[in-house]
């Protein structure tokens, strides 16, 4: 591959003036621009596009941050859905997509390479957990960035949400509908604000109808299958009519410990979740959930990333996308959805 250096000898130029040529300078005279595109044609010069992106200070790379570790990126549906949409978003707009994924112990070794190695144009952070040392770098750097999932209230940043907390309330209200009183819930993580908000929704329902959830009907996992399946082993001496788990993994891993133990699903125990994954519709029995716009989730955070970071807007940009409860077998009922209206403004915390 010919260098600058070799450019600019069969020019007979220095090396500034072919960089200046190579990067559209208009102080360059005519005659000197073509001399050195002849030669640069002849030899099949092909400048190094990243570094005229860092010269230029924009490169055109997105970085999206898993910083939950690299077995929960590939075992939740979530993650593909989220990261195709995602970079169909950033080929539409003429950027790339970075995915950086790393275990906990390395995390604070990861965020100091992104913001130290100038590659990206922002970053996208998902599934926060509280608190969070990676947030509160970015919040001190000059890198944008989007977070998917709110923070906590003392970080002022862009991010991207679902109806966590109403769309809990539309999955306990139905389940009260139908009759069900002991429900049981499995809720995900608590040190991140989603499983804060569904667990908040579910028991704030609850209350309001007169019904006492206490300590016992109530298990924490970690959003996957094997904590779900766990979870219900610990919950079936307290011979629950139903469950909501804080998401489908959570759910289907229920119903096989339901299953393990001769119980049928609805017609012993009825068997809620939150997300909508693939998996859900094809569960045996097919699974009430509420869906989240998984890949809308990414669109809008792409969207929003780079118009921050191509108007350089000082604004924070906050959306909440609304949820829908979706029916299924799960619960002893038919197939029908009933949508959540918009909300005005972010769920309550907890």
């Amino acid at each position: 591959m010919p260098t600058l250096e070799e450019i600019a000898r069969l020019s007979q130029v220095s090396r500034s003036t072919v960089s200046r040529v190579i990067n559209n300078d208009p102080h360059v005279s005519d005659a000197t621009r073509a001399r050195v595109l002849e030669v640069v044609a002849r030899v099949g010069y092909e400048p190094n596009a990243v570094a005229r992106s860092l010269a230029a200070g924009h490169t055109h790379i997105i970085g999206l941050l898993v910083p939950s570790g690299i077995a929960t990126a590939f075992g939740d549906p979530f993650f593909p859905i989220f990261t195709q949409a995602m970079a169909s978003t950033c080929n539409a707009r003429d950027y790339s997509v970075m995915l950086w994924l790393a275990e906990p112990d390395y995390e604070r070794r990861m965020i100091n390479q992104i913001l130290g190695n100038g590659l990206h144009d922002g970053l996208i952070v998902s599934t926060i957990h509280l608190p969070d040392e990676i947030v509160d770098a970015l919040v001190g750097a000059a890198l944008p960035f989007v977070l998917i999932g709110q923070h906590s209230q003392e970080v002022d940043s862009h991010y991207v949400d679902v109806e966590n907390y109403r769309g809990a309330q539309e999955l306990a209200m139905y389940l009260l509908h139908l009759g069900y009183r002991r429900i049981a819930h499995i809720c995900g993580p608590l040190d991140t604000l989603c499983a804060q908000h569904r667990r908040q929704g579910f028991l704030d329902v609850m209350r309001a109808r007169g019904h006492r959830v206490d300590a016992s009907m109530m298990v924490e996992g970690d959003f996957t299958e094997a904590s779900g399946y766990y979870a219900m082993q610990a919950l079936l001496p307290q011979r629950p009519e139903a469950i909501f788990a804080g998401n489908d993994l959570m759910a289907i891993g229920a119903m096989r410990a339901l299953r393990e133990a001769g119980l049928r699903v609805p017609d012993d125990v009825g068997v809620a979740g939150f997300d909508d994954v693939p998996a859900a519709a094809s569960a045996d029995p097919p699974l009430t959930t509420v869906h989240q716009p998984t890949a809308r989730m990414a669109v809008v955070a792409t969207e929003m990333l780079i118009d921050v970071v191509e108007q350089r807007d000082t604004l924070k940009h906050r959306v909440i996308l609304p949820t829908e409860l979706v029916i299924r077998r799960s619960c002893g009922s038919g197939i029908s959805a009933v949508s959540t209206a918009p909300p005005t403004r972010a769920p309550a915390r907890p």
